[in-house]
Protein backbone atom coordinates (compact mmCIF):
# COMPACT_ATOMS: atom_id res chain seq x y z
CA UNK A 1 0.00 0.00 0.00
CA UNK A 2 1.31 3.44 -0.94
CA UNK A 3 1.44 6.24 1.54
CA UNK A 4 -0.37 9.45 0.59
CA UNK A 5 1.78 12.33 -0.59
CA UNK A 6 2.09 14.94 2.12
CA UNK A 7 0.93 18.35 0.96
CA UNK A 8 2.95 21.31 2.16
CA UNK A 9 1.29 23.18 4.99
CA UNK A 10 -0.23 26.48 3.84
CA UNK A 11 0.62 29.29 6.27
CA UNK A 12 -2.34 30.96 8.00
CA UNK A 13 -1.61 34.33 6.46
CA UNK A 14 -2.06 32.89 2.96
CA UNK A 15 -5.77 32.28 3.47
CA UNK A 16 -6.14 35.73 5.03
CA UNK A 17 -4.34 37.25 2.04
CA UNK A 18 -6.57 35.34 -0.40
CA UNK A 19 -9.68 36.59 1.45
CA UNK A 20 -8.29 40.15 1.40
CA UNK A 21 -7.58 40.05 -2.34
CA UNK A 22 -10.99 38.64 -3.16
CA UNK A 23 -12.87 41.30 -1.20
CA UNK A 24 -14.94 43.54 -3.43
CA UNK A 25 -13.05 46.70 -2.48
CA UNK A 26 -9.69 45.39 -3.65
CA UNK A 27 -11.08 44.10 -6.93
CA UNK A 28 -12.87 47.42 -7.50
CA UNK A 29 -9.63 49.27 -6.77
CA UNK A 30 -7.71 47.12 -9.26
CA UNK A 31 -10.33 47.73 -11.94
CA UNK A 32 -10.22 51.46 -11.17
CA UNK A 33 -6.44 51.55 -11.53
CA UNK A 34 -6.54 49.71 -14.86
CA UNK A 35 -9.22 52.06 -16.21
CA UNK A 36 -7.26 55.01 -14.83
CA UNK A 37 -4.12 53.98 -16.69
CA UNK A 38 -6.07 53.61 -19.94
CA UNK A 39 -7.77 56.96 -19.34
CA UNK A 40 -4.38 58.55 -18.64
CA UNK A 41 -3.10 57.35 -22.01
CA UNK A 42 -6.11 58.93 -23.72
CA UNK A 43 -5.59 62.20 -21.88
CA UNK A 44 -1.88 62.13 -22.68
CA UNK A 45 -2.68 61.81 -26.36
CA UNK A 46 -5.29 64.56 -26.10
CA UNK A 47 -2.76 66.93 -24.57
CA UNK A 48 0.19 65.97 -26.78
CA UNK A 49 -1.57 65.53 -30.11
CA UNK A 50 -4.47 68.00 -29.94
CA UNK A 51 -4.18 70.65 -27.24
CA UNK A 52 -0.46 71.42 -27.32
CA UNK A 53 -0.39 72.13 -31.08
CA UNK A 54 -3.40 74.44 -30.72
CA UNK A 55 -1.92 76.20 -27.68
CA UNK A 56 1.44 76.39 -29.44
CA UNK A 57 -0.23 78.00 -32.46
CA UNK A 58 -2.01 80.50 -30.23
CA UNK A 59 1.25 81.52 -28.53
CA UNK A 60 3.24 81.85 -31.73
CA UNK A 61 4.16 78.34 -32.84
CA UNK A 62 5.86 77.25 -29.59
CA UNK A 63 6.19 73.49 -29.11
CA UNK A 64 6.05 72.97 -25.35
CA UNK A 65 7.84 69.64 -25.49
CA UNK A 66 10.92 71.41 -26.87
CA UNK A 67 11.17 74.02 -24.13
CA UNK A 68 14.21 72.93 -22.16
CA UNK A 69 17.43 74.21 -20.63
CA UNK A 70 20.69 72.34 -21.10
CA UNK A 71 22.96 72.29 -18.08
CA UNK A 72 26.18 71.72 -20.04
CA UNK A 73 25.97 75.12 -21.78
CA UNK A 74 25.58 73.75 -25.31
CA UNK A 75 22.64 74.49 -27.59
CA UNK A 76 20.57 71.70 -29.15
CA UNK A 77 17.84 72.05 -31.78
CA UNK A 78 15.40 69.81 -29.89
CA UNK A 79 15.02 67.97 -26.63
CA UNK A 80 15.30 64.66 -28.44
CA UNK A 81 18.70 65.60 -29.88
CA UNK A 82 19.91 66.85 -26.49
CA UNK A 83 18.84 63.62 -24.79
CA UNK A 84 20.47 61.48 -27.49
CA UNK A 85 23.69 63.45 -26.96
CA UNK A 86 23.45 62.66 -23.26
CA UNK A 87 23.17 66.32 -22.24
CA UNK A 88 21.64 67.01 -18.83
CA UNK A 89 18.44 69.00 -19.34
CA UNK A 90 15.73 70.70 -17.35
CA UNK A 91 12.56 69.85 -19.27
CA UNK A 92 10.28 72.81 -18.69
CA UNK A 93 7.98 71.95 -21.60
CA UNK A 94 7.42 68.38 -20.43
CA UNK A 95 6.57 69.76 -17.00
CA UNK A 96 4.02 72.11 -18.60
CA UNK A 97 2.56 69.10 -20.45
CA UNK A 98 2.30 67.21 -17.15
CA UNK A 99 0.44 70.14 -15.57
CA UNK A 100 -1.98 70.28 -18.52
CA UNK A 101 -2.50 66.50 -18.25
CA UNK A 102 -3.21 66.83 -14.54
CA UNK A 103 -5.73 69.63 -15.06
CA UNK A 104 -7.57 67.70 -17.76
CA UNK A 105 -7.67 64.49 -15.72
CA UNK A 106 -8.81 66.41 -12.64
CA UNK A 107 -11.55 68.14 -14.62
CA UNK A 108 -12.72 64.85 -16.15
CA UNK A 109 -12.70 63.06 -12.79
CA UNK A 110 -14.66 65.96 -11.28
CA UNK A 111 -17.42 65.50 -13.87
CA UNK A 112 -17.39 61.70 -13.53
CA UNK A 113 -17.73 61.91 -9.73
CA UNK A 114 -20.41 64.58 -10.06
CA UNK A 115 -22.36 62.36 -12.48
CA UNK A 116 -21.94 59.28 -10.32
CA UNK A 117 -23.16 61.12 -7.24
CA UNK A 118 -26.26 62.23 -9.16
CA UNK A 119 -26.93 58.64 -10.22
CA UNK A 120 -26.44 57.24 -6.75
CA UNK A 121 -28.42 59.82 -4.79
CA UNK A 122 -29.90 58.12 -1.81
CA UNK A 123 -33.64 57.74 -1.81
CA UNK A 124 -35.01 59.34 1.33
CA UNK A 125 -35.72 56.73 3.92
CA UNK A 126 -39.34 56.00 4.71
CA UNK A 127 -40.43 57.47 8.03
CA UNK A 128 -40.14 54.96 10.82
CA UNK A 129 -43.22 52.94 11.57
CA UNK A 130 -45.09 54.10 14.65
CA UNK A 131 -44.31 52.03 17.70
CA UNK A 132 -46.65 49.22 18.62
CA UNK A 133 -49.28 50.35 21.13
CA UNK A 134 -48.82 49.24 24.73
CA UNK A 135 -51.24 46.79 26.33
CA UNK A 136 -52.97 49.58 28.22
CA UNK A 137 -53.43 51.60 24.99
CA UNK A 138 -55.01 48.56 23.33
CA UNK A 139 -57.41 48.07 26.27
CA UNK A 140 -58.34 51.76 26.28
CA UNK A 141 -59.04 51.62 22.52
CA UNK A 142 -61.29 48.57 23.04
CA UNK A 143 -63.20 50.32 25.84
CA UNK A 144 -63.61 53.40 23.63
CA UNK A 145 -64.92 51.28 20.76
CA UNK A 146 -67.38 49.45 23.07
CA UNK A 147 -68.68 52.73 24.47
CA UNK A 148 -69.10 54.15 20.95
CA UNK A 149 -70.99 51.01 19.90
CA UNK A 150 -73.29 51.26 22.95
CA UNK A 151 -73.99 54.93 22.27
CA UNK A 152 -74.90 54.20 18.68
CA UNK A 153 -77.15 51.20 19.48
CA UNK A 154 -80.89 51.78 19.85
CA UNK A 155 -82.13 51.74 23.43
CA UNK A 156 -83.34 48.33 24.53
CA UNK A 157 -86.84 47.87 26.18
Amino acid sequence: MQSPIAMPRVPGWASEFRAFIMRGNVVDLAVGIIIGVAFSAIVGSLVKDILNPVIGLLVGGVDFSNIFITLNGQHYASLDIAQKAGAPTINIGLFINAIINFLIVSFAIFWVVKGMSKLSRKVPAAPPAPPEPTRSEVLLAEIRDLMAAQAAAPPSR
